[in-house]
């Protein structure tokens, strides 16, 4: 695998985690370097090692993780953009988005948006693809696209602070849709 491809397969991967990203700089109570690098190294980390478990462990399982693989992303993307807009639409209350980027809020956010990097992580090992400098290569364009869509997102957010969640409501759970059409009908 080229440099070439390599870097069009992690802005590829990056773009799922980018848009999220963009959502939690929208909602974020602050929306600072300190919380943009916290959420990169959530979504970069989890997009660096699944690959890496893709292709030490995945290819042995990869029909029955296949099978589910869709269904994971949607339900959790879906359940976080549900809840998001909720949050937006409740007058004075403050349930909706990414409020800080706690454990509990970005485990499952991580998990759904690198859950096809595990798949890609199988295709490298058929490949025969340098694993390492692949998996590293996805968590960087992964931690710097991240990074730069919270601050995006802060930039729109400040303006349009209400409208902004319930757009990002709508793209998280357009985006488990997008996963879950996808897996189902192209595949």
């Amino acid at each position: 695998m080229g440099t070439l491809e390599l870097l069009l397969t992690a802005i590829a991967l990056a773009m799922d985690a980018f848009a999220i990203a963009i959502c939690a700089g929208l909602t974020l109570d602050k929306a600072n370097f300190k919380n943009s690098l916290i959420i990169g190294l959530y979504f970069g980390g989890f997009q660096a090692a699944m690959p890496l478990i893709g292709y030490f462990v995945g290819s042995k399982f990869a029909d029955k993780i296949s099978a589910v693989d869709h269904w994971i992303a949607f339900v959790l993307l879906a359940f976080l953009g549900i809840k998001m807009l909720i949050g937006a639409l409740r007058k004075g209350d403050d349930d909706g988005g990414v409020k800080s980027p706690t454990f509990k809020v970005m485990l499952p956010l991580a998990v759904a948006t690198s859950i096809d990097a595990l798949a890609v992580g199988i295709s490298f090992a058929i490949v025969d693809a340098n694993i390492v400098v692949a998996g590293i290569s996805i968590g960087v364009v992964t931690l710097a696209l991240s990074m730069c869509g919270v601050l995006i997102g802060k930039g729109v957010g400040q303006k349009f602070k209400s409208k902004a969640e319930i757009f990002g409501g709508i793209i998280l759970f357009a985006m488990g849709c997008k996963i879950l059409i996808s897996h189902l009908f192209f595949q």
